[in-house]
């Protein structure tokens, strides 16, 4: 009897051990579970990076609303003064390939601060341009500078982060970047009210400087590499960039009629497809790395992940071309006016952007992006009625932007962390180059393509302009749709490791 009892006693207690330890395991678990926190100095890191490129942003925007005030006091027409917009995309284009090279070469930290301090050396001289033509070759140079302050700053982001917590520094570094195409248009239109349009670039200079000066105090020193430094890939150079270029500007004039797009866009394919062949007979050592390494995308994840920013490229900027444009051509709203008719688009995309940059790091990516894309296609539903008898109210309009941008939001930061979190350490700079020059052809694509449409639609639609553009955004809508085919192929498990 005495035996049973103490039997009972000691499993009794071995059960309560045992449910004691598998508790703990658990409260074990779910805290190895938590993310690491972010250290506050990586976050002045991330305020520090993400002014480069809302300096740029907003220099885009602005100087779109002020083309007209130029070209008047400068006594230029706007076919010339249009390159002041044009040379700045091409420089970019041009450039923007050899940001990988730049890292490895002189330190992604010098190469980003370098960039800067181009951009702010454009800012400073265009403001002080005395013709048209020194205004467009100081805009090339502005873009020059410009073109690799983003995928630079990425690179250093991901750099220090780590694949743990990528997302939720990516997340706070695009709160204030979603909002710069809302700031732009503003800060253009009272700019040109109040001030001279030469102000329009000479804002950019106390900014940029403002900018050095904390990147001096916040960004950590790189420590030197022992890997040999990268030669220039001459023949890519050569190759790419001019492809870029020309494939860019066909695009963006192919509307406008005559043989030049086109043939712009057929040189652009040619150059382009000659360099596929290059970069894959390239070197495999280092030394003699091609400006964008294709080898990248035999790994599936990031070809998939670049394939959706690719189309969400398309999605986005063809979309921020054609919002704006209604309102202007149908609704009668100024620059300004459309400007803050955009801002709930891009409060959507700020706020989705913090909070999917908070839960990205622990959930698998396919479900947020997902549902991202849902959100961006019912938000462009109500568009596609633009025409259609009364037409949707302008509080539908309103809410249907908010959904859009919350959307875009979604699927910009899982997509991030899927392109950083797939590459090794050593790579990242490649592949913040390839995923930024992907994602700006997209976006040319996509305009362009929209820009035909609308042409057509118009011409379709006469006396009906609301219709036309209605007709456009189903386009938009299927250009969203499309990325739902790469999203079904992200992973279905999160990858948190670093």
């Amino acid at each position: 009897m005495t035996t049973s009892v103490t039997t009972r006693i000691t499993t009794k207690g071995s059960e309560t051990g045992t449910e004691k330890s598998t508790v703990k395991g658990r409260r074990g678990a779910a805290r190895a579970q938590r993310p690491e926190p972010v250290p506050p100095g990586l976050l002045k890191m991330g305020a520090v990076l993400a002014l480069g490129p809302i300096l740029a942003l907003l220099d885009t925007t602005i100087v779109n609303v002020g083309i007209e005030s130029v070209a008047r006091d400068l006594h230029s027409s706007m076919a010339a003064v249009q390159w002041v917009a044009t040379g700045y995309l091409l420089a970019i284009s041009l450039t923007m390939p050899l940001s990988g090279w730049a890292a490895g070469r002189f330190g992604a930290r010098r190469a980003w601060l370098g960039s800067v301090v181009l951009f702010v050396l454009g800012s400073a001289l265009c403001g002080l341009a005395w013709s048209t033509g020194s205004l467009i070759a100081f805009r090339v140079l502005q873009g020059v500078g410009g073109a690799m302050i983003q995928p630079l700053g990425q690179t250093l982001m991901v750099q220090a982060a780590g694949r743990s917590r990528i997302a939720r520094v990516m997340g706070t570094m695009l709160l204030p970047i979603s909002l710069a195409p809302v700031l732009g248009p503003i800060l253009g239109g009272l700019v040109l009210e109040y001030l001279d349009w030469r102000w329009m670039f000479l804002l950019n200079v106390p900014v940029g400087l403002l900018t050095l000066l904390l990147a001096a105090r916040w960004l950590p020193a790189e420590s030197r590499s022992e890997l040999p430094k990268p030669r220039l890939d001459v023949t890519g150079v050569v190759l790419l960039s001019p492809g870029l270029t020309a494939l860019v500007y066909g695009l963006s004039t192919i509307g406008e009629g005559g043989a030049v797009g086109p043939v712009a866009v057929a040189v652009g394919a040619v150059l382009l497809l000659a360099y596929g062949r290059h970069a894959l007979r390239a070197g495999r050592d280092g030394a003699r790395a091609p400006l964008i390494d294709l080898r990248l995308f035999v790994r599936r994840g990031f070809a998939v992940a670049t394939a959706n920013s690719f189309l969400q490229g398309a999605a986005l900027y063809s979309s921020m071309f054609l919002v704006p444009l209604y309102y202007q051509q149908v609704e009668r709203a100024g620059a300004v006016e459309a400007g803050l008719l955009l801002a709930p688009q891009a409060l959507g995309t700020a706020v989705t952007s913090l909070l999917a940059g908070r839960i990205a790091d622990r959930f698998a990516p396919r479900r947020l992006i997902l549902l991202g894309i849902g959100c961006s296609l019912l938000g462009t539903l109500a568009f596609t009625q633009l025409g259609t008898g009364s037409g949707p109210a302008d509080w539908l309009l309103v809410g249907s932007l908010a959904l859009r941008g919350a959307g875009m939001g979604i699927v910009l930061i899982p997509g991030m962390a899927a392109v950083y979190g797939i590459v090794e350490k050593s790579q990242v700079a490649a592949a913040a180059g390839a995923v930024n020059v992907l994602n700006r052809l997209g976006g040319a694509l996509g305009t362009a393509v929209l820009t035909l449409v609308l042409q057509q639609a118009q011409a379709g639609h006469p006396g009906q302009p609301g219709a036309a553009f209605g007709a456009t955004f189903w386009w938009v809508l299927a250009l969203s749709a499309l990325a739902i085919a790469p999203a079904l192929l992200y992973p279905s498990a999160a990858r948190n490791a670093d």
